[in-house]
């Protein structure tokens, strides 16, 4: 037996795809320009737009930590810290990644302007 498909079955159908695809696009989709990167040091703290093109020194316990924004990325370019995982962790282009030098007190992230949760991991 076949059960007739009603207009209200097509209308829930409809706006529950809705929900989700707005949901979807709330979580994954985020405009870069509303971006920032943002840099604290020890004694210090920078926040530049990702299409800025700077280097900035950090100064640290161990020395100078040397950060690179350019062409919509940002990366640790050199840093004093004997490890070089915040070298290693390479470019960062999209909102919440991150780099830190924990021998240096260097921390690089990248924010959106309303992104004001504070991931417990990153602090």
């Amino acid at each position: 037996m076949k059960l007739p498909i009603k207009i209200t079955d097509i209308l829930i159908v409809l706006v529950a795809a809705g929900f989700t695809f707005l949901s979807a696009y709330s979580v994954y989709v985020k405009p870069q320009g509303k971006a920032h990167i943002y840099i604290k040091g020890q004694a210090s703290e920078w926040a530049f737009p990702v299409n800025a093109e700077e280097t900035v020194h950090v100064p640290g316990p161990l020395g100078n930590t040397v950060i690179r924004i350019h062409d919509n990325q940002t990366w640790v370019e050199s840093s004093p810290c004997e490890n070089q995982n915040c070298v290693v962790t390479g470019l960062l282009t999209r909102y919440g990644q991150w780099a830190a030098c924990l021998p240096n007190n260097v921390l690089l992230i990248i924010h959106g302007v309303n992104d004001d949760d504070v991931d417990a991991v990153v602090w």
